[in-house]
């Protein structure tokens, strides 16, 4: 037990760190350093206050703890061996590490959009869900606020990753950085992507922050996590959001024109 409890502890104050390093930097570049110089970038012009963003990292590291008792079961315990994780690097190439990590985000998007459908369904949603839609004008901070039972879903990709598709421990360290940092994209509140991005094929794919943040501003549609696939298929996608999505790059491009050649 006493190694289990060790592992616990090691992975948390890892995780907590990771959560503090990758949501804490663009949280004081954009809201504390550089807020007036990005205030063209922001989505929804009010602020959040204070108070969000400490109830969001409660709840976040409430979620970090759950998280890492999931990957502490998955990875130390008899539940192992209901996984496909291999150890010897060697026992497949060293590309598969990187396609394991695409096809891993695939995986999760999906996972993640039905999950989250679910979890809007009147009786779930004021459960389990409230708890992270509290934030309607969503922080860097907000990435982990989840209700416990809500953690208790998303951490559950992980299972069902492992347990459908080889994974070394590095693709899943690398798929746990990976999808955070897009998370936090999510929730960032600040549009960054660059000006050629809405007349690319990627915006008829991935999601951005004006995206998600639509999501948490209207509570319904946009239930995607990476990609908007899953909400182009389903007709779930916000009716409003390529017009949103310009509205922000036309304050921070003034100079050109309206965007119009991509449309839903």
């Amino acid at each position: 037990m006493e190694p289990i409890i060790a592992a616990i502890v090691r992975i948390f104050t890892v995780s907590t760190i990771r959560y503090f390093l990758l949501a804490g930097i663009p949280f004081l570049i954009f809201y504390l350093f550089f807020p007036k110089k990005l205030s063209s970038r922001k989505i929804q012009l009010k602020a959040a206050s204070k108070k969000d963003f400490i109830r969001e990292v409660w709840h976040s590291l409430q979620s970090t703890l759950v998280f890492t008792v999931i990957s502490v079961i998955i990875m130390f315990t008899p539940v192992k061996n209901y996984t496909q994780l291999y150890t010897n690097v060697n026992d497949y190439p060293i590309w598969y590490i990187f396609v394991s990590l695409a096809l891993s985000l695939v995986i999760h998007d999906t996972y993640f959009y039905w999950m989250h459908r679910v979890l809007h369904h009147k009786k779930l949603f004021h459960l389990t869900h409230l708890v992270h839609h509290r934030s309607t004008n969503p922080s860097p901070w907000t990435s982990y606020s989840f209700h416990l039972l809500e953690a208790i879903a998303e951490g559950g990709v992980l299972l069902v990753i492992t347990m459908i598709m080889p994974m070394h421990p590095l693709t899943v360290l690398l798929f746990t950085i990976v999808g955070f940092i897009i998370n936090v994209y999510g929730h960032l509140g600040y549009e960054i992507m660059p000006r050629k991005f809405r007349h690319s094929v990627l915006f008829e794919v991935l999601n951005s922050s004006v995206h998600h943040n639509l999501h948490h501003s209207k509570f319904k549609g946009n239930y995607g996590l990476y990609f908007r696939v899953w909400d182009r298929l389903m007709g779930t996608e916000h009716p409003d959001y390529v017009k949103e999505y310009d509205k922000v790059q036309a304050r921070r491009f003034p100079q050109e024109a309206p965007a119009g050649g991509v449309t839903n």
